[in-house]
């Protein structure tokens, strides 16, 4: 059952990234973050009501809800770099560089958990796979310093996408996946309004209309139905395994970019594609 959720958390996964590019053309990257936000904190806290999980409030430790906060804002830090990177790059490079969080979570999982050492040294196998697949989408010429802008956000939205899938992991343990999703939400709420307002932003968001705003409401959609999916698989599988196939996204992404916003990919960037594919399947099925 937990695979079947991180797959469907990988084609939610996928579908956003896509809304997300055309909700930021001409909007604030911040105010970007801040709108779908608070769409995926509603979609999260009726599904809590709904299956009654807000019960388990009182029941939640001191050490998880740490975990969960600390979990709520690196996911907040891993959206804003996002975005950010998805207004300055194409979405299929700025995709893939972001999914190599895979690769960081695999790692620090292994030297975390226990029982995510099985077959570690196949998994350092696929992961190098992954890397070179990585490394060649990414495809980078010399652009100037707006080429390396957007790769600096997409590592950086790496980074925090890694280190949300361990914090939550820890955090999670002994709590329901939809209530600890909803409270993860609260404080990535927090902290991108907090910045929208920090930086005078707010204007901005008076400013959003028509199709921009239809595609950021139905990324928070989209991505609340896909956090909804992760955590559930997260807790109840192996994030060596999950966190894989929760980055399979890519070829959601990659084949929307091509066949909606008409990227186009080389030779080489393709060639990376069908080796970061093959490296996350080979990860899920054998690691």
């Amino acid at each position: 059952m937990w695979i079947a959720a991180a797959v469907a958390s990988a084609l939610f996964a996928g579908i956003t990234a896509i809304l997300s590019k055309c909700g930021v053309k001409n909007t604030n990257p911040d105010v970007a973050t801040a709108v779908r936000t608070s769409v995926v904190l509603v979609m999260a806290w009726a599904i809590v009501f709904l299956t009654g999980a807000q019960a388990g409030l009182p029941d939640i430790g001191a050490g998880s809800w740490v975990f969960l906060i600390l979990s709520g804002l690196a996911t907040g830090a891993s959206w804003i770099c996002y975005f950010k990177a998805l207004s300055l790059g194409e979405v299929s490079k700025v995709a893939a560089v972001d999914k190599s969080s895979a690769i960081l979570s695999v790692l620090a999982a292994i030297l975390i958990f226990p029982e995510e050492r099985t077959q570690w040294g196949l998994k350092l196998v696929f992961l190098a796979v992954i890397g070179v697949g990585t490394w060649l989408m990414t495809d980078i010429r010399k652009g100037g310093t707006k080429s390396l802008a957007w790769l600096a956000f997409a590592l950086l939205s790496a980074v925090f996408a890694a280190a949300t899938s361990l914090l939550a992991k820890v955090g999670i343990e002994g709590v329901d996946s939809n209530l600890a999703t909803a409270i993860r939400t609260c404080v990535v709420l927090i902290l991108a309004w907090g910045i929208v307002f920090f930086r005078g932003e707010a204007g901005a968001v008076r400013e959003l209309r028509g199709r921009e705003a239809g595609f950021l409401l139905l990324s928070g959609f989209a991505t609340g139905a896909s956090w909804l999916c992760y955590f559930y698989a997260v807790q109840q599988g192996l994030v060596s395994v999950v966190v894989p196939i929760d980055r399979m996204s890519i070829l959601v992404t990659v084949l929307f970019s091509v066949l909606v916003l008409k990227e186009k990919l080389s030779l080489k960037a393709w060639i990376g594609l069908g080796l970061l594919t093959a490296g996350t399947v080979c990860m899920a099925v054998f690691g």
